[in-house]
């Protein structure tokens, strides 16, 4: 294994200290020690990255596995998955480093040779592997590639503001509609509200967004936190961000039963109810849960299968009934 650590972005000294200021934890990390994150480490007075240029694997998929429904519908992207966590859910924190090495400039000319136009970082946190995916963004852009990002939002506006300008689109992702019981408890984060932060800096950098929310029966499926969400989501982004609505998969942290299809109906439902135009539902549906419509007409636009594109009907981004402009990025 290649023990190389880059030198790391977003930190200062505090004494003997370092403060690291990539995510909403701001460790204050010792001599010798790490983050929360265990792969941003002070090593003799400077901040360095453990997961850089370590990728873990890549996988051709489309670009609705993100989940992406309105960025770029039907196209085909390099997933890329790296180490590290910042939460501790799913694959949890760990400082074993795993994958193989590569350069920004080696993903670049795959994604070029297999002609695919945009890059996907997804799998564990992305953002914990950033200065790997700022570098790629950047030499992705001179080659017009798009590069997106699948994260649980609790990076910080400098984080944002660094990586903005190269980053054309992102799906952040709520547990149990933020109720921050659930993320004291059984994520160990303080709170949700970075993620809130993070989504209005987003937006403030004109990264599109979409939004995932992953219901979990009896311990993330409170109504008056789903309600929050979806209320802020309307007044504080735009009633046409597409909000996907998940499944809970059971990890070591939490052993749940599967979320009934009329709950997940229900939880639509009422998204649309406060006005969001795009909720989905992803799993065994029926299929209008995963079709987009005109919000005008309610004619049916992009009609999916399992997540799939099957259908466009679209003239550019605009329904061909009624001409209504769609929240949609095309080529």
């Amino acid at each position: 294994m290649n023990n190389y650590m880059e030198e790391a972005l977003l930190w200062s000294r505090e004494g003997k200290k370092i403060r690291c200021f990539l995510c909403a934890y701001n460790c204050l990390i010792a001599e010798g020690e790490s983050g929360v994150c265990k792969v941003r480490v002070n090593e003799k007075g400077s901040l360095k990255s453990k997961s850089y240029g370590k990728v873990i694997g890549t996988k051709i998929n489309n670009i609705e596995k993100m989940p992406l429904y309105h960025f770029f519908p039907g196209a085909q992207a390099l997933f890329i998955k790296s180490n590290g966590n910042n939460f501790d859910w799913d694959e949890g924190r760990t400082d074993k480093i795993k994958g193989d090495p590569a350069t920004p400039e080696d993903v670049v000319k795959m994604v070029n040779k297999k002609k695919i136009r945009i890059i996907a970082l997804s799998g564990n946190e992305p953002t914990m592997f950033f200065e790997f995916a700022y570098k790629l963004a950047r030499v992705a852009k001179r080659y017009n590639i798009k590069t997106v990002l699948s994260t649980n939002g609790y990076i910080t506006s400098e984080g944002i503001k660094k990586i903005g300008k190269y980053l054309d689109a992102v799906n952040v992702k709520f547990v149990g509609s933020g109720d921050n019981e659930l993320y004291k408890k059984y994520l160990d984060a303080p709170d949700s509200s970075p993620i809130f932060h993070a989504l209005k800096n987003f937006k403030k950098h004109r990264v599109f967004i979409e939004i995932t929310n992953t219901i979990i029966p009896h311990y993330g499926d409170n109504e008056d936190a789903y309600r929050r969400l979806t209320d802020w989501v309307v007044n504080n982004l735009d009633s046409s961000v597409p909000f996907h609505l998940m499944d809970f998969k059971p990890n070591d942290k939490l052993r749940s039963v599967p979320v009934p299809a009329k709950t997940l109906e229900h939880f639509a439902n009422e998204a649309q109810r406060v006005g969001l135009r795009f909720p989905y539902i992803h799993g065994e549906v029926e299929p209008e849960y995963e079709t987009t419509f005109c919000y005008n007409c309610m004619q049916p636009m992009i009609v999916r299968d399992h997540g799939l594109v099957s259908k466009i009907s679209l003239e550019k981004d605009r329904c061909p009934g009624c001409g209504f402009k769609l929240n949609l990025v095309l080529e």
